[in-house]
């Protein structure tokens, strides 16, 4: 799975004094009025939108657009009436499209600030939350939820006349576990016990304007590290004002192995002013941005496709030569500005969701102290409570928090970036439970049978925007693809499920996003309540008619573990599944496991011809004599139907590419 973004979430937060319901707040707030889930649900309940004010809201601020998340939340608790755009406000961007596919009475506001006075009377006014603890915008957004208010700033409360039902600034100091501490022991019996949600108080966001200099790039596709050297990166082009900034990224974005650095050193003037490694308080001072990139095995930092990070260097007056000295590999591309090229910034996103459930929302790294609190917030919920958001540090976050999240019988689903979700929730729209047939090959050849696999599908926002943006590629159709999905959009969003179930070719199928009702690890959930993981998870895919599963389990030794027999024979009692594609970096798995054929994933860099010559060379000692069978992952975030589509005719003899349930038919009477 390619790691989703992750934003800076700036420092943490403390109580300044006890941990009392706080002063002026109500205790009658119950958890969930209209959107209390029935128990057929897993998910809460909304009504269905009849018309909807909306307004672009792309040009705000991200505190602008937390004020006005925030009152969409209280507001469309009861009936949605609110719907912004958050990329543009054109017809060809996804929120523009699923606006327009509703085929409901709108009203735009040239404005979108306008509708906080238009329903204030919906609310009971701010809580403002303290800037210089980024960390307090979260408690300030379940305290939102619970007190029917907006988060706000205190000046954007006196600017639209609000009162404040709690001012939180001066309350909480830079210690985030007891933050989350005090919010756990005060505000957790009054919240939704359906679902916790995780998500990043702030955001960084780029400045317009901001002129980059080339400083270093690589040429050629190096993905071995076979360029390993000691690189002097002269930036003094770029003296003249406070500091320069240097950025780190990936010369050829669309197939990984980015920059990666283990060491760097500054000279000012050929003195020595920093020495580092990444990921060390010593780092620290000089990481501007970091948010958009990885730690490797080896402690490097990398940022791979359309990832980065930037240093800050502040050198000495009178500076008129700045060298920075790095240990580095791979496809590096360094720039270098004199212009700080990013500001931190409320995050806004789902924050709807949040407030109209009357959830709990955090921002714990799941490892040290933060990763044990946030073990208990996974031990309060019931089984199968979801956590809604993401995770802090990326990759590592994924990996640990999926894996915690399993151990605390929580399935994740990734819905940081997901917009509009009490508008999406609402809207019904029908839902096909009929599987797709199989396209049945009635004699298995000597063949080389292979499956194509767009990934990311448990990711709602994904769903919700990228793979929309792909989806409506013209091209789409004209090759055969496997497309991953979450069927928990039953819930979330049924008109984008919807949508792209009605709107799928003979040759586009939706298949179960890892790993079934939420992503997961089914080798990490206890023993006890992994069973109801898979009854919910078979009940969402009847509903959806699907049939076939991408999938993960747990971790060993930094390894994929495959799925124990009585792990896939849970999949195979409880659930419609035919076969697992399971995610894999090891050798071939081809296995079958509780009846059913399990095969791991196989993925390579690059577009359609290098992904071709990497099939040839995994086919190389094949020797004809019997079919073999490879499943191929695609990369949803660089890849499009018509990569797809020119990839297709490449797979002649003795290639055959089918889809995935013709794959797994084949594969079962194979094995």
């Amino acid at each position: 799975m390619v790691s989703r973004r992750a934003f800076l979430a700036g420092s943490g937060a403390v109580t300044a004094g006890g941990f009392g319901l706080l002063p002026g707040l109500t205790a009658s707030a119950n958890a969930a009025d209209l959107t209390t889930g029935s128990g057929s649900r897993l998910l809460p309940v909304f009504n269905r939108p009849k018309r909807l004010d909306y307004g672009d809201v792309s040009k705000l601020s991200g505190g602008d657009q937390t004020l006005l998340t925030t009152l969409q939340g209280v507001v469309n608790r009861t009936q949605p009436e609110l719907y912004f755009l958050y990329d543009t406000g054109t017809m060809s961007t996804p929120d523009a499209k699923w606006l327009a596919d509703m085929h409901l009475p709108t009203k735009l506001y040239a404005n979108p600030l306008d509708l906080v006075a238009k329903y204030r009377s919906r609310i009971r006014g701010a809580i403002v939350h303290d800037p210089d603890v980024p960390d307090s915008l979260n408690v300030a957004t379940t305290l939102a939820g619970l007190e029917n208010a907006v988060v706000a700033d205190a000046d954007q409360a006196k600017a639209h006349g609000l009162r404040i039902v709690k001012d939180l600034r001066g309350m909480f100091d830079a210690d985030r576990v007891k933050t989350y501490r005090w919010q756990l022991d005060n505000l957790f019996p009054r919240v939704t016990q359906q679902l916790l949600a995780g998500l990043p108080p702030t955001m960084v966001v780029n400045v317009e304007n901001v002129v980059w200099q080339e400083i270093a790039r690589e040429t050629r596709q190096i993905r071995d590290s076979s360029n390993r050297g000691t690189y002097d990166l002269d930036v003094s082009a770029e003296l003249g004002k406070e500091a320069v900034y240097v950025r780190f990224a990936d010369s050829f974005g669309d197939d990984g192995w980015g920059a990666s650095v283990l060491s760097v050193s500054v000279k000012a003037n050929g003195t020595e002013i920093a020495h580092f490694a990444p990921n060390t308080p010593e780092e620290a001072p000089y990481l501007f941005d970091g948010s958009h990139s990885s730690i490797g095995g080896e402690g490097n930092r990398f940022a791979d496709g359309g990832n980065y990070w930037i240093y800050r260097i502040a050198p000495p007056a009178g500076t008129t030569s700045l060298v920075v000295t790095v240990e580095m590999w791979n496809q590096y591309l360094i720039a270098a500005t004199d212009t700080a090229p990013t500001r931190i910034e409320p995050f806004p996103y789902f924050r709807d969701y949040v407030v109209a459930t009357k959830a709990l929302v955090s921002w714990l790294p799941p490892g040290g102290e933060t990763g044990d609190l946030l073990i208990e917030h996974y031990a309060k919920y019931p089984p199968l409570a979801p956590y809604m958001g993401w995770f802090a540090n990326d990759v590592s976050g994924e990996w640990d928090g999926v894996d915690l999240a399993s151990q605390g019988g929580s399935p994740v689903i990734a819905a940081d970036f997901y917009m509009n979700g009490t508008v999406h929730a609402g809207f019904t729209a029908p839902i096909s439970d009929k599987v797709r047939p199989v396209r049945r090959i009635t004699t298995p050849k000597n063949k080389v049978y292979v499956t194509l696999t767009f990934g990311e599908g448990d990711n709602i926002q994904y769903c919700q925007r990228r793979m929309r943006d792909i989806w409506d590629d013209p091209k789409r159709g004209e090759a055969l693809a496997n497309w991953t999905i979450s069927p928990l959009l039953a819930e979330t969003g049924p008109g984008l499920f919807s949508y792209f179930q009605r709107t799928a070719t003979a040759n586009d199928l939706l298949v179960c996003g890892p790993s079934g009702g939420g992503y997961t690890y089914p080798g990490s959930w206890p023993a006890d309540q992994l069973t109801s993981y898979l009854k919910m998870s078979g009940d969402f895919m009847r509903r959806t008619g699907m049939d076939q599963v991408y999938a993960y389990n747990n971790r060993q030794n930094g390894q994929w573990v495959p799925f124990p027999e009585e792990i896939a024979k849970g999949y195979a009692d409880y659930t419609p599944v035919k076969g697992i594609i399971q995610s894999w970096d090891g050798d071939p798995l081809l296995v079958r496991r509780g009846g059913l054929p399990v095969i791991g994933i196989w993925g390579a860099p690059g577009k359609a011809a290098e992904y071709k010559a990497a099939l040839d060379a995994k086919i190389a000692n094949w020797d004809g004599a019997s079919p073999l069978f490879i499943a191929g992952g695609i990369g949803a975030w660089s890849w499009t139907p018509s990569d797809m589509a020119e990839l297709a005719p490449m797979l002649g003899d003795p290639y055959e590419l089918v889809l995935a349930n013709t794959f797994f038919d084949l594969l079962n009477r194979v094995l």
